[in-house]
């Protein structure tokens, strides 16, 4: 391994721990890029027995040696690597939504060491990595209990304290994207994927008492790729799917925006194994279009490396959708369509489905990892587009297999 992700690795001071043999229950959400999971999974995990993770479990998978590059050539993972690594880390993580302010010197661990994974080499560096100690212990000092402010106003100001002589990188939080603000993530080392999560503050550890009668959720696109990974790192649990479903036209076009974004999801550098893409209409579009791929890499991946951008996002929204269909996961089928129309019934149908208690409707739905304000029938930028390729079978088929009508009017 990289001495970097070693010496990153120890600075963390993950404990090794068997709680996860405890868990009995685990939700994954499986859903493609772009198709709303960020939105939905930050809904559901507002129930007080369900815990989750700040973000993805991808840059924990790559600190424990798992991913592109490292025991596979795509998102797929037949074979965990470190499980006992891995599996603590996830419980050193997962927590609950809390009113209360997680304890100060629980919350300095906590964003020391998810700062330490956004920008890991910046922080490699002894200075630089006692400043960020010092800036977070200034400002989580004044955190008071009771404190009305929203906790992305309380977040910002915390950001604005650690780059205080280096505001624009600011801008690759998800939500903290400055006005113009266009400067291409390009980062040496990267462990986790733009618009980067910021850590919550409001929150509690999930604690062995909690094991019998709450749940763990995780959301990540490429899990549909590694569908299996849950049951052998949570033996004793009963692992549950939910399939989440966006049709295609947004699904792609939300997918085209965000590659040629230049402040988020950039996922590989394949500038690393030699590989140099020629995407039409994203390579000879944006200056990081060479070697930067984005979102998840399906297994067929390198049969897109000339592709044009339009076909690259299909496949993507395609093959993750496929490969759940594939697996014939006994999953409950939700659309974001329904989710964003009437939230508080189809949390209320996840929560029976699951048998936990009904929830608080939520009180109105935040913007998740967004390129531009969301607004309805957004893909009619590129219509005549998304129309030619609604005229193909596969994506007839797809469509009709996920519940979906081809009358574009139906197509939010």
């Amino acid at each position: 391994m990289d001495s970097s992700l070693l010496t990153i690795k120890l600075r963390r001071a993950v404990p090794r721990t068997k709680l996860h043999l405890m868990v009995r229950r685990v939700v994954v959400i499986l859903s493609s890029s772009r198709g709303g999971s960020s939105l939905f999974k930050a809904a559901l995990a507002l129930h007080p027995r369900i815990a989750s993770l700040d973000g993805e479990l991808d840059p924990l998978l790559a600190l424990s040696g798992n991913g592109f590059n490292q025991n596979s050539d795509s998102d797929c993972i037949e074979r965990v690597a470190n499980a006992a690594e891995l599996t603590s880390s996830i419980m050193d993580e997962i927590s609950f939504a809390s009113a209360e302010f997680l304890d100060t010197t629980l919350l300095l661990r906590k964003w020391k060491n998810r700062l330490a994974l956004q920008f890991p080499l910046h922080f490699l560096d002894a200075d630089a990595y006692r400043r960020l100690e010092q800036s977070l212990e200034a400002a989580l000092s004044l955190l008071e209990h009771g404190n009305r402010r929203t906790d992305a106003e309380l977040q910002s100001q915390i950001l604005s304290a650690v780059f205080s002589d280096e505001p624009w990188r600011i801008s690759y939080y998800d939500g903290n994207a400055a006005p113009g603000a266009n400067l291409h993530f390009d980062e040496p080392l990267k462990i986790e994927e733009p618009p980067f999560v910021v850590p919550t503050l409001r929150c509690r550890p999930f604690a062995l008492a909690d094991a019998r009668d709450s749940l763990l959720l995780f959301k990540s696109p490429s899990d549909a790729y590694r569908i299996g990974m849950y049951e052998r790192l949570f033996p004793n649990a009963e692992v549950t799917y939910i399939h989440l479903t966006r049709g295609f036209a947004q699904s792609v076009n939300g997918l085209m925006d965000g590659w040629l974004y230049p402040l988020g999801f950039f996922s590989h550098d394949l500038s690393k194994i030699g590989c140099e893409l020629a995407i039409q209409g994203y390579s000879d579009r944006v200056s990081f279009g060479r070697k930067w791929w984005k979102f998840d890499l399906p297994c067929n991946w390198r049969r897109f490396t000339q592709a044009r951008l339009e076909e690259v996002c299909l496949n993507q929204w395609y093959s993750v959708h496929e490969a759940i269909l594939q697996r014939s996961v006994c999953a409950l089928r939700v659309s974001f369509e329904d989710f964003v129309a009437s939230p508080a019934a189809m949390l209320r149908r996840i929560t029976d489905h699951l048998g936990l208690p009904a929830m608080a409707p939520p009180g109105g739905l935040p913007i998740k990892m967004a390129t531009e304000p969301p607004r309805s029938k957004r893909w009619h930028k590129r219509g005549p587009m998304l129309m030619d390729l609604s005229r193909r079978p596969e994506v007839r088929e797809m469509m009709g297999l996920l519940g979906y009508s081809m009358d574009s009017d139906t197509w939010l």
